[in-house]
């Protein structure tokens, strides 16, 4: 089968998704329940470089919720504060903070995912039900997963608005044409979700595991335990399920006994739950989208030059397409393995409780996730929750 651009910008594989038990087209949308979305839009707007694309709120209707669509590329998120004391997302910040509460996945056949899934095991949440406007129809179903999270199941073959029925245009927040035309900033800063991150609680990684095996007929895509990601002071466990064409991909983590507090440790105190960690965003030019994102404001993790000035570093990852220099410059990492190598950077997090982040990545065959820089990355993570306190 033939692959896209971004079928190749988020190691996606050939495979046909007919043969798949639960066939998945791709991530549709991630939707964040937020303390106030509006300032969401806006930050997501300016330092992400996304673009206000739909909105939906009190002026549609809907009573409850004012939600704001961006996109950049093939990545769709979803902003919803509440607009009122009991809605929904002001009762589900007074719990997390902001965070997200939905994983949509797009799939050829809503009821056909939802029978299989529910045969398997999954609790249902919402049963396939249509959503109707004068755009179109949208046929929807959702169940349950780590926490509070939700996957919702969607099919918007038969559909041309511009999200959801019942969500209007809107024009962009930030006209970035003049800044694009310049050169000062790439048309986008990332171009697809590669994967999402899920941290769940002590003994229950395998058990979520199997569960995406069972319901979603995903296979295990890579392991990582013991000295491969562990440091001095804290430990964490990983699997990563993935759907056929490694399109949509979980790792799952969770903390493992070690001396001091883990990052998953200190997620689920603060998140007060399972949840989503982290997702990782696709770039073609992970050097200009970090530039950019820096100048507007993103703040990344820091990673000393010791890790840069290795000698086994260069000898392991052979040529780049970057020169360490430049790499050193922005604190990019670099990995390879035997599919080719990767480039990635990680965000702090982007909202007062050190939860919710996001991470960079730019591919060249490498189907991995950075095993060689695990030891980095969470020494980095360390340094910042020793300054919060949290370690």
């Amino acid at each position: 089968m033939t692959q896209t651009l971004d079928d190749q910008l988020v190691g996606a594989v050939a495979h046909d998704i007919s043969t798949d038990q639960f066939p998945i087209k791709g991530w549709d949308h991630v939707r964040f329940y937020v303390g106030n979305a509006k300032q969401a839009a806006h930050y997501y707007s300016t330092a992400f470089g996304m673009t206000l694309v739909a909105y939906r709120g009190p002026e549609q209707g809907f009573r409850e919720h004012a939600e704001y669509v961006l996109t950049s590329g093939g990545a769709t998120f979803v902003f919803a504060g509440g607009v009122r004391a009991d809605s929904a997302a002001t009762l589900h910040y007074a719990k997390h903070g902001d965070g997200v509460t939905e994983v949509a996945l797009e799939v050829p056949n809503v009821d056909a995912n939802y029978a299989f899934a529910i045969r398997n095991g999954a609790v249902g949440v919402e049963e396939p039900h249509d959503l109707t406007d004068e755009h179109g129809t949208v046929r929807i179903a959702s169940i349950r997963t780590y926490g509070d999270t939700r996957h919702l199941l969607v099919d918007r073959s038969k559909y041309t608005g511009p999200f959801l029925p019942g969500f209007v245009k809107r024009a962009p927040i930030v006209d970035r044409s003049k800044a694009i035309e310049a050169g000062i900033e790439p048309k986008r800063f990332f171009q697809a979700v590669d994967h999402v991150v899920g941290n769940v609680e002590l003994g229950k990684m395998d058990e979520w595991v199997g569960y995406y095996e069972k319901v979603m007929g995903f296979t295990k895509m890579a392991e990582f335990v013991g000295d491969d990601i562990a440091t001095e002071y804290s430990a964490l466990m990983s699997k990563v399920v993935a759907s056929g064409t490694r399109k949509v991909k979980f790792p799952l983590n969770e903390p493992a006994i070690s001396r001091k507090k883990s990052q998953i440790d200190e997620y689920l105190e603060f998140y007060d739950s399972p949840g989503v960690q982290h997702i990782a965003l696709a770039t073609n030019d992970i050097l200009a989208s970090v530039d950019a994102m820096r100048a507007n404001g993103v703040e990344f993790l820091d990673v000393p030059d010791s890790y840069y000035d290795d000698p086994e570093l260069r000898a392991r990852i052979g040529e780049v397409r970057a020169d360490i220099a430049e790499l050193k410059s922005r604190k990019i990492l670099v990995d390879r393995d035997e599919d080719g190598y990767l480039l990635q950077i990680f965000t702090k997090p982007v909202q007062d409780r050190p939860t919710v982040f996001f991470e960079m990545i730019e591919r060249h065959g490498s189907l991995g996730f950075g095993k060689g820089n695990f030891k980095a990355l969470f020494e980095a993570i360390e340094r910042e929750q020793e300054q919060r306190g949290n370690l």
